[in-house]
């Protein structure tokens, strides 16, 4: 199962896939994490003790040369197109109870498409372990879902939408399917979170009525707590942890 979850900046995103993460290795399946999102910190969220320091693979200019053959940063000129990946999700993830983590970082020059050796690096990595890798992975992307590529996109079981009731969260959704539609990724469902009633659901429903939803999230104060002393959500009772847990089976 290769799922990716996306979503406006703010909406839970980073919980509710450490929720989801932690629940599918609960279960015994060994999954694959992939924190996409420069901005966000899911080793944190999973309970990994020295979050802080993993380096992300887009920051590591040694490796980025090794194996493209052209320095971080530099744009034109000649490298590897097609750099070998397969050994980097074993040598460079930190391990947790089934899981495995790696951090891909950004890509700070050049913008979403440049042709940069470590733009290169990442996508063909994305790609290998979308399609090549027999865990299940998890990846936290970033609204822009820019590490995802045409070839690797068809690949993806679910593309998975958190929003909350507001304006801007919905607006993000419809611009997360038309990114995602022009690469071919068309399985796409969403996850209502921060909900604090019938009104907020109904909110939601109405508003993306051309939407598929897997299910609805509380606002609950124990994940903010949770947030605020630096604890994994999953380590702390919820009503959103159950509910995620039930979510797996649908997907």
């Amino acid at each position: 199962m290769k799922l990716a979850v996306s979503g406006k900046g703010g909406v839970g995103k980073t919980t509710f896939a450490a929720l989801l993460i932690r629940a599918l290795s609960l279960q015994g399946k060994h999954v694959l994490a992939i924190d996409a999102d420069p901005d966000a910190n899911l080793a944190a969220a999973l309970g990994i003790d020295g979050a802080d320091r993993i380096t992300p693979i887009a920051e590591m200019k040694d490796l980025i040369f090794e194996r493209t053959g052209a320095k971080p940063g530099s744009i034109g000129g000649f490298f590897k197109l097609n750099p070998k990946v397969d050994d980097l999700p074993d040598a460079l993830s930190v391990k947790f109870d089934h899981i495995k983590l790696m951090r891909l970082g950004g890509v700070k020059k050049g913008g979403a498409g440049c042709i940069c050796p470590e733009s290169t690096l990442l996508k063909n990595l994305v790609m290998h372990i979308v399609l090549a890798r027999d865990e299940v992975v998890v990846m936290d992307m970033e609204a822009g879902i820019e590490h995802l590529g045409r070839a690797t996109a068809k690949a993806v079981d679910r593309l998975i939408v958190v929003v909350e009731p507001g304006r801007r969260s919905i607006d993000t959704a419809a611009h997360i399917r038309e990114l995602a539609s022009e690469i071919g990724l068309t399985h796409l469902v969403l996850v209502g979170n921060k909900v604090r009633g019938e009104k907020d659901e109904r909110f939601l429903k109405e508003n993306l009525a051309d939407f598929a939803f897997l299910g609805f999230l509380p606002y609950d104060d124990a994940l903010v707590e949770a947030d605020i002393n630096g604890i994994s959500p999953f380590d702390v009772d919820s009503q959103a942890k159950r509910m995620v847990q039930e979510m797996i089976p649908k997907l």
